[in-house]
C-alpha cells in the first residue's frame, strides 16, 4: 500500500474510524475530491464529503474519547429551520464539531455552524470549514441559511468563551449584542438552548501570553498543563466526560412586526437563552460528577 491516500485511510481505520465503504472506495472518493469536480452549495458545503469522511473521523473522538451523552434529543427538529445557541469553551472549537457529529447521528441532519473570521483567514482551515458546513458568523449568512430551512448553530461567547481561564470554567461570558436573537426573530424560527459540559477540561487554560498572541495575530496563546511543554503531543485533548443537553425550543414567531429591531425584546430573549443555558450547565455538572472519573474506571 504505497499510495499516501490509501495509507491515510488505512491509518484511520486502525485508529477506530468506521469508514462508509471499503478502503479502496473511500480512497477513491478522497482522490475525486482532490482532483475532480463536485457539487457544493452556495456556501461551499459538501454534504457527501462531510458524511463520508469528516463525521466518521470525528465520531471516535465524540463517542469513544469523550464518551458523549445527550439529553433532550426530542427537542431537535427533524425538519425545518431552527437556531441552536450554545456555550463555547475548550481553547479549540471542538465543541461545535462534537455537536455536529452527535446531532447528525441522532436525527440525520447537518448542523450549519457559524464561525468567526479567524477560521477563514487561512486557506486550509477556511476551506475545510466551508466544506464541512461552517460559514461566516454574520446575520446575512445566518438569515439565508435559516430561510432555506437549515439547522444552524451559533456560539455567542465567541473567543471570550474559548479562551477563558480554567478558574472561570462553566461561567458563561457575555452573549454579545444579541444579533442571533434578532436573526431568529426575523426568520421566525425557534431558538434551542444548547448546553455543553466537558469541553472546559480538554485543554485547561492556566495562563495566556498576550504579547505572543498579538505577534501571531490570534486572540490568545494558551498555556495548558501539556502545551507547549509537550509540543504537538500537548494538542491531544484530555479525555473528559461530555454531556450535551438540548433545551426546550424558545419560540420567536409570537413577537410583533419590528420586534427584531427592538433592543428591549432582543435583550430579554438573549437573557432568557443565556440563563437557560447557565442553569442547564449546572444541572449537567451535578449529574456528570468528576470530569475524568468514568475514564479512569474504564482504564
Amino acid at each position: 500500500m504505497s499510495d499516501p491516500v490509501d495509507r491515510l485511510v488505512e491509518l484511520g481505520r486502525r485508529a477506530g474510524v468506521r469508514w462508509e465503504g471499503t478502503i479502496d472506495e473511500v480512497a477513491a472518493f478522497i482522490r475525486s475530491r482532490l482532483t475532480g469536480s463536485y457539487v457544493v452549495d452556495e456556501f461551499g458545503f459538501d454534504p457527501e464529503f462531510t458524511t463520508r469522511i469528516w463525521l466518521p473521523m470525528l465520531r471516535p473522538l465524540a463517542r469513544q474519547w469523550f464518551r458523549t451523552e445527550l439529553r433532550g434529543v426530542e427537542n431537535l427538529p427533524t425538519d425545518g429551520a431552527a437556531l441552536l445557541v450554545g456555550n463555547h469553551a475548550g481553547t479549540l472549537p471542538l465543541d461545535g464539531m462534537v455537536v455536529h457529529t452527535m446531532v447528525h447521528d441522532e436525527i440525520g441532519r447537518h448542523v450549519r455552524m457559524l464561525g468567526a473570521d479567524l477560521i477563514f483567514d487561512t486557506a486550509f482551515s477556511g476551506d475545510l470549514a466551508r466544506r464541512t458546513g461552517t460559514t461566516l458568523a454574520c446575520q446575512a449568512d445566518a438569515a439565508r441559511l435559516l430561510d432555506s430551512g437549515h439547522l444552524v448553530a451559533v456560539f455567542p461567547e465567541g473567543f471570550k468563551g474559548l479562551g477563558k481561564p480554567y478558574r472561570e470554567r462553566y461561567k458563561l461570558q457575555r452573549f454579545g449584542r444579541g444579533g442571533f436573537v434578532s436573526t431568529a426573530i426575523r426568520a421566525r424560527v425557534p431558538i434551542i438552548p444548547t448546553s455543553v459540559v466537558g469541553s472546559e477540561e480538554i485543554y485547561p487554560i492556566l495562563g495566556r501570553l498576550p504579547t505572543l498572541a498579538r505577534a501571531l495575530g490570534v486572540p490568545y496563546f494558551p498555556i495548558t498543563p501539556l502545551f507547549p511543554l509537550l509540543g504537538p503531543f500537548g494538542l491531544i485533548p484530555l479525555p473528559s466526560k461530555w454531556m450535551i443537553s438540548f433545551g426546550e425550543p424558545i419560540p420567536t414567531d409570537q413577537h410583533p412586526e419590528g420586534a427584531a429591531d427592538d433592543p428591549m425584546v432582543v435583550f430579554s430573549v438573549t437573557d432568557q437563552v443565556r440563563e437557560t443555558i447557565q442553569h442547564s450547565i449546572y444541572s449537567l455538572l451535578a449529574e456528570r460528577g468528576p470530569a475524568f472519573e468514568s475514564w479512569t474506571a474504564e482504564v
